[in-house]
């Protein structure tokens, strides 16, 4: 089996790096990449099942890894909505598809993004993962463009083991993610 990457650059590479920078004692100090969740809103997909076919099938070549539908917990008249209606799909990567995946996204997807800066540093949370939206899912190299009958953005989270949003922001950061600023991490 051949190993990702990246995980084998957080092995020989990233892990003495934080451990040095960060004065940790041990290596199972320096924090992970424990799961990427990518998330797709599909609002027209209550009324169409074609709409969520093509967006499961989307994930499923952009992961490498098969998407589940996600149904509503809660009816909600305002929209239309009633609770176990396909709304979305999403995918969890865990292990090499995660570092396989993380490994694309960083060097040919985001590279392809339009007028592309960088990604916002303050979108971290408390705990020390990072949710960044993509607005359209042509950027990954794996869809074809003619195939595609409508653009969808999707939401993407990186979780990690860190325990606040420094640690996380290094991690990442050590991975090879363009942020805009690398001064003002907090």
């Amino acid at each position: 089996m051949v190993i990702p990457r990246l995980k084998e650059k957080y092995y020989k590479e990233i892990i003495p790096q934080l451990q040095k920078e960060m004065q940790y004692t041990t290596p199972m100090q320096v924090p992970k990449l424990c799961a990427i969740h990518i998330n797709q809103g599909l609002k027209d997909a209550k009324d169409n099942a074609k709409v969520l076919s093509t967006a499961i099938e989307e994930l499923t070549l952009i992961t490498g890894q098969k998407a589940v539908p996600t149904v509503a917990k809660k009816s909600i008249s305002n929209f239309k909505l009633r609770a176990g209606m396909n709304v979305g799909a999403r995918v969890t990567l865990r292990g090499a598809y995660m570092y396989e995946f993380l490994d694309r996204f960083v060097s040919f997807a985001l590279p392809r993004t339009r007028d592309f800066t960088g990604l916002n540093e303050k979108s971290f949370d408390q705990q020390g993962n990072y949710t960044c939206a993509v607005k359209e899912q042509i950027i990954f190299p794996e869809i074809s463009i003619d195939k595609v009958s409508k653009i969808r953005g999707m939401d993407i989270t990186f979780v990690t083991s860190a325990k606040n949003r420094k640690e996380s922001y290094k991690l990442l950061r050590a991975f090879g993610m363009p942020f805009k600023d690398i001064h003002n991490a907090k």
